[in-house]
């Protein structure tokens, strides 16, 4: 990929970072600062994509010439938004509650190019084993839950707490791959193998 090519990732994400070096594509990091709080009555489905849109246009305006890509990741309940938790002992209750259950992991994805958005959603269903109560802290104690959706990331530890995943992997990490794909080759970048 031309240096002409290289993208605007609004995100501060490592795992966002990561993804998208495993598939070959060069970027500059610029998280976007905005509002996250959801609207009253607000749908997660709303909620995510209107996320992944303003931090893509809130890039774009310090850079209208790039391509940038953004990306908001929710934890939904019953319907219900889980962010991030607001300390270890809000995040030692977001665990309990996914415990024994099945969950969405909702990532939508925003590219802004040429002036215009356009947006992809990945919803993955993710069925939890029981925790024990040993197991929710020690995993709060390791500090891997403290800044992700949900209390928890599935590349750690705590994949081994997931029974069962129906959708996307990456998605749930915070950028699916086939929806990102999608997106930067409507933007007019194509990913290609790289040559070992």
């Amino acid at each position: 990929m031309s240096r002409n090519n290289m993208i605007v990732l609004a995100s501060g994400s490592p795992r966002r970072a990561e993804l998208l070096l495993q598939i070959g594509v060069e970027f500059q990091i610029v998280p976007a600062d905005i509002d996250e709080t959801p609207k009253p009555n607000e749908l997660a489905v709303d909620y995510v994509q209107r996320m992944a849109a303003e931090k893509a246009v809130t890039v774009a305006r310090l850079f209208p010439d790039r391509v940038v890509l953004a990306a908001d990741t929710s934890v939904i309940v019953d319907g219900e938004i889980w962010g991030k938790p607001l300390d270890r002992q809000h995040a030692k209750v977001m665990l309990a509650g996914l415990s024994g259950r099945s969950h969405q992991v909702m990532t939508a994805l925003a590219v802004f190019c040429g002036g215009g958005v356009a947006l992809e959603l990945n919803v993955t269903e993710v069925e939890f084993a029981v925790l024990t109560p040993e197991q929710i802290d020690t995993y709060i104690a390791s500090g891997d839950a403290d800044d992700k959706a949900g209390a928890y990331g599935i590349q750690g530890v705590a994949g081994c707490f997931v029974k069962h995943l129906s959708g996307s992997y990456s998605g749930v990490m915070g950028l699916p791959l086939y929806e990102t794909a999608v997106l930067l080759g409507k933007a007019g970048i194509i990913l290609e193998p790289a040559n070992e």
